[in-house]
């Protein structure tokens, strides 16, 4: 399967055109004409939209709109854009990931510039092991964990723990949740989270489409997890993924905690968001939380760092 933003010869304009090609189709095809008003019919050869149904609802020509399908959209105006995606019903982590596509596919004045990974000040190491009642920890945009404070490291020690850590030693979601047969237990809603895992990847593909680690992930996952593939081939995007965990942590039961996802700027472009679970005061899922941490009359002692 070819990665992300490169066809299977290597020519990354012709991939980007098939990322906007398959992208475009994959909405279509969500949208049942009865949610639009439009006759339903009794020719529909695929499911969904008919391309010359979405031209109309966005007010350009069916041959227009052919073309920019086909991956032609690097001079497509904003306006144009948007008026595509209204028509097609996109929310807004979708829109944003069909301008991301547009602009990779214009015109470059000069070679494209790679986001390379940095390294983080010391004070957010700092700052994430201030927090002692709050796993905390700083993700790239490949899924890494690239710094953690003691409580995450003991939240997550199945994954961390696991041999599918990738470069540096570094723990990585998307690897863990395919490769390792032990993420299904771990995870209670497996599939919702390795479906939102795959989202949030797919969204930094379209962000960032010359990081060549990334594609090697891609084509790695691709490779060895039919699950990965599948979803990977549903095109879906998330930009911000918030929400709640459930856990089946193995010293510590059942977990269920809420957690956040706050966009750290740093130097250089790159793109990490820091992410903050907490547990509800007064639930089972705290008091699991605080023996995880070890907390015993005001005192912590984490469990990971013994």
């Amino acid at each position: 399967m070819a990665a992300p933003s490169e066809d299977r010869t290597g020519d990354p304009a012709a991939g980007n055109r098939a990322e906007i090609r398959d992208f475009l189709v994959s909405r279509r095809a969500k949208l049942l004409p009865e949610r639009l008003g439009l006759p339903t019919g009794r020719r529909r050869r695929v499911p969904g939209l008919r391309r010359e149904e979405v031209a109309a609802l966005a007010g350009v020509s069916t041959e227009w709109y052919t073309r920019l399908e086909k991956g032609h959209i690097g001079g497509v105006s904003e306006e144009v854009l948007e008026a595509v995606a209204r028509a097609l019903l996109l929310d807004e982590d979708e829109r944003t990931y069909l301008r991301e596509l547009a602009r990779a596919a214009r015109p470059a004045r000069r070679a494209p510039r790679h986001r390379a990974d940095v390294t983080l000040p010391p004070s957010v190491q700092w700052m994430l092991d201030s927090m002692t009642m709050a796993p905390a920890f700083v993700r790239s945009g490949r899924l890494d964990i690239v710094a953690s404070n003691a409580l995450c490291r003991a939240v997550y020690a199945p994954m961390f723990d696991s041999g599918t850590t990738g470069e540096r030693g570094r723990a990585n979601f998307p690897r863990y949740f395919f490769l390792d047969p032990g993420s299904a237990d771990f995870f209670v809603d497996w599939e919702e989270g390795a479906r939102a895992t795959v989202a949030v990847l797919r969204a930094e593909a379209g962000r960032n489409p010359h990081d060549r680690a990334l594609r090697e992930l891609v084509g790695e996952l691709s490779t060895l997890s039919p699950d990965f593939r599948t979803m990977w081939a549903s095109h879906d995007v998330r930009i911000r993924h918030e929400g709640v965990k459930r856990l089946n942590h193995p010293r510590a039961g059942r977990l269920e905690l809420t957690f956040r996802d706050l966009h750290l700027p740093l130097p250089q472009r790159a793109v990490y968001d820091l992410i903050i679970y907490a547990a509800e005061p007064g639930t089972p899922s705290e008091e699991r939380l605080g023996l995880l941490a070890g907390v015993n009359h005001g005192r912590y002692t984490y469990f990971a760092e013994t």
